[in-house]
């Protein structure tokens, strides 16, 4: 039995998080992911990268990605016990942006303290990700011992 989570709840996990996992293709048809830190903003997450990264050629040719959020899970006074972390995982439709044409509050969340006037900015890209479809979760919102049943910790909610 699937767990009842809201699209709301996935929202606030996303805002708390800022590693993920972002798969996109190649101009070749390949398939390709890399870990990214992020923000989320206005039912959307943002990537900051130089504009002549290998990820931000391939989402300019092909705005369709993946995007796989992970939540480290610990039990309390013993961490050295391995938990799968639980997961959100998503596709979303990008876009390659100047960071120009992008908000300053999503700039500041981005920069994290960096001088927005630095040349590292000015050939910075920012990907924008719009989710489309469905989250699909595991492990978020339930305990440890319900995560040992996967039909039990699994989720699905329309990411609008």
């Amino acid at each position: 039995m699937a767990i009842k989570l809201t699209t709301e709840q996935v929202w606030q996990t996303l805002e708390k998080e800022l590693f993920a996992v972002l798969g996109m293709v190649t101009a070749k048809g390949e398939a390709r992911t890399v870990g990214i830190v992020y923000i989320a903003h206005d039912k959307k997450l943002y990537i900051a990268s130089n504009k002549e990264t290998w990820k931000v050629r391939h989402i300019a040719a092909n705005p369709n990605v993946s995007i796989t959020v992970t939540i480290p899970k610990r039990i309390p006074l013993m961490p050295f016990i391995k938990i799968p972390a639980a997961t959100i995982t998503f596709s979303g439709k990008a876009r390659v942006l100047d960071a120009v044409d992008v908000s300053d509050a999503v700039k500041k969340l981005l920069l994290r303290g960096l001088d927005p006037q630095s040349e590292e900015i000015a050939n910075m890209a920012i990907m924008e990700i719009e989710p489309v479809g469905n989250f699909i979760t595991y492990g978020v919102g339930v305990s440890l011992m319900t995560m040992r049943t996967p039909e039990n910790a699994r989720g699905r909610v329309p990411v609008a």
